[in-house]
């Protein structure tokens, strides 16, 4: 084989692995691409149950309900607009409350209620995450001062 050959088949297999690495490493992050979503964007947009994304908002005033278990929890999310029903199994954080900024993340049960695997709090009075903010400013139902 002649060195010009040679040196041809050693760029293309090194573009190959190249183009496998590309390939390997985008479907790795389509596994753990998680997006955000307000109440108001799952009630309009087909969002899949097996689809895994962030819901938040507002932790809904008296909707916070606890299983027989302990360990269980149902709550409503809202951006002011919409409400989505929430479950979580497990401890919640020790900043959750009635009222106070949440972000939960999980999967769209077909029941329409959200299954969330973990849920985030504030961690100040100050503080909402800027996605939750910025779904309440869309949905004209922001009332605090600019972030």
């Amino acid at each position: 084989m002649r060195p010009k050959r040679r040196r041809l088949y050693f760029v293309l297999a090194g573009m190959a692995a190249l183009g496998l690495a590309v390939a390997l490493t985008l479907f790795a992050f389509e596994d753990n691409l998680v997006f955000f979503s307000s109440p108001t964007d799952v009630h309009t947009k087909n969002i899949g149950p097996d689809r895994k994304f962030r819901l938040g908002g507002l932790v809904e005033e008296e909707s916070v309900g606890k299983s027989n278990d302990g360990l269980t929890t149902t709550f409503r999310v809202t951006d002011l607009s919409n409400t989505v029903p929430v479950a979580y199994t497990g401890i919640l954080p020790d900043l959750f409350r009635e009222g106070q900024g949440v972000v939960a993340e999980g999967r769209l049960g077909a029941d329409g209620v959200f299954i969330a695997e973990s849920v985030l709090a504030k961690h100040d009075e100050n503080y909402l995450p800027p996605e939750v903010a910025e779904a309440l400013k869309k949905s004209g139902q922001w009332k605090g001062a600019t972030p």
